[in-house]
């Protein structure tokens, strides 16, 4: 799971949840690939594996990874489709618009934003 950097803005099951989601988002855990094991995680990053758990619980609930008995948590072969749509609806619904309106309230361009990312079209 490389450096994870705790901040204190969120509880950490949630900041571990959203590691393992950007993990699945970038393809760095594949569907059908194991978790750490909760022993694992909460020995490398010294956490309660409660916390741990919990965090792997939330994943399991909304269906992207899945138990196997005696053998760990797997994402699911739906997690990564699942989640590129949820996390598109929740960018465009929560942060979308607070870009929108800092993008206005400072006047840039649509030409100026691509000029500065590189892609030019």
């Amino acid at each position: 799971m490389s450096d994870i950097q705790w901040s204190d803005g969120a509880p950490i099951y949630r900041q571990l949840k959203d590691r393992v989601i950007a993990m699945m988002l970038d393809g760095i855990l594949k569907p059908g690939e194991a978790l750490p094991s909760v022993r694992q995680v909460a020995a490398e990053y010294q956490l309660n594996p409660i916390t741990v758990s919990r965090a792997y619980q939330e994943l399991a609930d909304e269906g992207l990874v899945e138990k196997r008995r005696g053998l760990g948590m797997f994402v699911t072969e739906e997690a990564s489709r699942q989640l590129r749509t949820s996390e598109r609806d929740r960018f465009l619904k929560e942060e979308w618009p607070a870009v929108v309106e800092r993008i206005q309230r400072l006047g840039l361009s649509v030409e100026e934003l691509l000029a500065s990312t590189g892609n030019h079209s």
